[in-house]
């Protein structure tokens, strides 16, 4: 008797503001995962940016210049156009992997909506910054309570209501807050207040991202990350917090077996 075929859990990172550090959290969490020993593949909806799929082609041409072995997932990137491209590598990416993460652009698409309702776990990067917040919600400017979710919210809402008529099952919301250093505390809180009464409302969990710190814009052009120290020397202390700020998020969001311990 023939099996089922594997589905992977499909991870997407999704926000239509830029400047959040999606590609680079989800590169990282691709790359997490692949260091734990998971199948892993990749997919880059930004045709444009292409952030994900250069970092990806950057690590190749590390490993064929300095002969080491370095996990990278299978990936491909959508041209932004064809729907039959578009199911055609999801197909395709998705045949024997464990986790497949789908890179989305900064701006609203057809196919970053189509993705999103293919989730099972959405996860939408954010600042500590009321321009970031709008994304998702609306505050009064006195009080800062919220007063409504946003257009972007209502169709995360919408993908998680296909998604349920579609195989019943749900989709796993995700802020992932990123600690910003330049905000100052009396922001940060207000924020902080804001994401609780909107998490409560709309139904999303809310995770500690990655700190805006330059060692990752650097790591770009070698294709590299926080779990390849033994490819870029000692580590300085601003290496040992980023890798913590890794671990704590990997472990907050919780994603399923066959995940093994990182960082033994």
């Amino acid at each position: 008797m023939a099996t089922a075929a594997r589905k992977p859990h499909i991870i997407v990172f999704a926000n239509e503001k830029g400047g959040t550090g999606k590609s680079t959290t989800a590169v990282h969490v691709a790359i997490a995962l692949a260091t734990r020993g998971a199948n892993v593949a990749a997919f880059d909806l930004d045709h444009r940016q292409r952030t994900m799929g250069r970092y990806f082609d950057n690590r190749a041409e590390t490993v064929k210049r300095t002969g080491r072995s370095l996990p990278t997932p299978r990936h491909a990137t959508h041209d932004g156009e064809s729907l039959a491209r578009f199911t055609e590598s999801m197909e395709s990416l998705a045949t024997d992997a464990d986790f497949l993460v789908i890179d989305t652009p900064g701006r609203d698409d057809r196919f970053a909506r189509m993705a999103a309702s293919r989730a099972d776990t959405l996860v939408t990067p954010m600042n500590d910054s009321f321009v970031d917040f709008d994304l998702i919600g609306q505050v009064d400017p006195v009080t800062y309570k919220v007063t409504r979710p946003s257009f972007y919210a209502e169709l995360i809402w919408e993908a998680r209501k296909v998604r349920a008529k579609a195989d019943g099952s749900t989709i796993d919301w995700v802020v992932l807050r990123n600690r910003v250093q330049h905000i100052e505390a009396r922001n940060m809180r207000r924020v902080s207040e804001a994401l609780d009464q909107l998490a409560k409302r709309v139904g999303f969990r809310i995770v500690p991202g990655l700190g805006e710190r330059v060692i990752y814009r650097e790591m770009f052009p070698a294709g590299l990350t926080m779990l390849d120290s033994g490819e870029f020397g000692s580590m300085g202390l601003a290496h040992v917090a980023a890798r913590q700020e890794l671990r704590e998020m990997m472990g907050a969001l919780a994603l399923p077996e066959p995940v093994l311990p990182l960082f033994a």
